[in-house]
């Protein structure tokens, strides 16, 4: 996935908004780290594999 502005924006291409709830929890970490995502549907754990 890439996190792009929300007019960008477009889950189906891959692109998540830097506005939503992942977008946000991903933002300022790096490859290896492990994030927890609090979204409407719940809490859940992602672990980022590649920035670039």
């Amino acid at each position: 996935y890439m996190v792009v502005g929300p007019a960008e924006a477009d889950p189906r291409l891959g692109k998540i908004s830097n506005e939503s709830p992942i977008g946000r929890a991903l933002l300022n970490h790096k490859a290896g780290d492990k994030v927890k995502v609090e979204a409407p549907g719940g809490a859940y754990t992602v672990v980022i594999v590649k920035v670039s």
